[in-house]
């Protein structure tokens, strides 16, 4: 029996949020269909297309796939660097370049195990693409220290109209050490020239990590450019709910774990707080979690049903939220595509179609019903 609950948003910030939010019963009458596309990798995590067609995957164990164009045959590609795949880490997001027709570069980010410490920590890499071999491989940003923890890497990445390069490191399992301090990696959104420096806006400069955007994240694994009001979205997982959608502004603290609005998983509270002065309310949340995972804004006129509107994953139920937005508000949301299974990512490419990322099966593509 389908559910339906209200969630009253709180006042933010940043983002004028006073309204009702209703989930819908997932509609019948979208004219889409998810086929298997990308077959045979298990975790992929990261998605891309080359502007020949062919696409980049990479599988979260450590392996990046070069794939033809029609989704048949694949090649691994070679000259990675070291990658310490356990837990939620190994070889995650990728990203092309907003100009790489002509410099080839590729972002890439992992969990390395190079620098201070034993483990590893997040790690945003560019290199450029040689046949079947990733060449010319710089650094770009490297979390630390290493952590033996399995867990929270963040990990995706986004360029803003601007060029500046913007991604997520997850707060690594330490909340109460990482996501409110300033002068320690994790549970933060960096931005980043392409090259690595440092813009010379960064609100944390002289003060912080200087690569700091914002802090107070727990794990953000969507980010996506919302292409009316130029702002960066992430989403990000909560504990036991409290799923949140966040309009990314400089120096915004989003509050993670002083006010939540989930709970331990073992039922207790960790905090009393759902909203507390100085801290940024989300745009969004799910109560009960969904485990968001990938995340877009739909412009293709292949999906005029779905144009203006955002896509996110759901890990956990294996389905596709649908929300309409107005600006930087979200205005509703219903369920789409129930059973498309456990989606990794959402992403519209350049051929214009969307595709899902969805663990055990590979990369499907949503396309006219047959």
């Amino acid at each position: 029996m389908k559910w339906v609950f209200k969630v009253l948003l709180a006042l933010s910030v940043s983002v004028s949020t006073n309204l009702i939010a209703e989930e819908k019963a997932a509609p019948s009458n979208y004219p889409y269909q998810a086929d298997v596309f990308i077959e045979g990798i298990n975790v992929p995590w990261g998605l891309a297309q080359l502007p020949d067609g062919r696409f980049l995957v990479s599988e979260r164990a450590g392996q990046l796939f070069l794939v033809s164009s029609d989704g048949k045959t694949r090649q691994e590609v070679s000259g990675l660097p070291a990658i310490e795949s356990n837990g939620q880490g190994g070889l995650l997001d990728i990203e092309l370049a907003p100009d790489y027709a002509k410099s080839g570069w590729i972002y890439l980010s992992l969990s390395s195990p190079q620098g201070d410490g034993a483990g590893n920590n997040t790690a945003i890499i560019r290199g450029q693409l040689k046949e079947q071999q990733l060449s010319n491989v710089e650094v770009i940003y490297k979390g630390s220290p290493n952590t033996d923890s399995r867990y929270h890497y963040g990990s995706r990445i986004e360029f803003d109209k601007n060029g500046d390069l913007f991604f997520s490191i997850g707060d690594r399992g330490a909340r109460d050490q990482n996501p409110q301090d300033i002068q320690r990696d994790g549970g933060k959104i960096y931005r980043v020239k392409p090259d690595g420096a440092i813009p010379s806006d960064n609100p944390f400069v002289k003060e912080g990590k200087p690569a700091i955007y914002s802090y107070g994240h727990r794990n953000p694994q969507g980010m996506a450019l919302n292409p009316v009001t130029g702002n960066i979205w992430v989403h990000e997982h909560g504990p036991r709910g409290g799923d949140e959608i966040n309009v990314i502004k400089a120096g915004a603290n989003y509050g993670w774990p002083v006010v939540s609005y989930g709970i331990n998983y073992n039922g207790t509270k960790f905090t009393e707080l759902t909203e507390k002065e100085g801290m940024t309310q989300p745009a969004w949340y799910w109560v009960p979690s969904i485990a968001p995972s990938g995340m877009v804004f739909v412009t293709s006129d292949r999906y005029p049903e779905f144009k203006g509107k955002v896509l996110v994953g759901s890990l956990k139920f294996g389905y596709l939220v649908l929300l309409t937005v107005d600006g930087d508000k979200v205005i509703e949301q219903e369920i789409v595509f129930e059973g498309i299974g456990r989606t990794r990512n959402v992403r519209q490419l350049s051929d214009g179609y969307l595709y899902v990322s969805v663990d055990g099966v590979g990369v499907k593509r949503l396309v006219p019903k047959k």
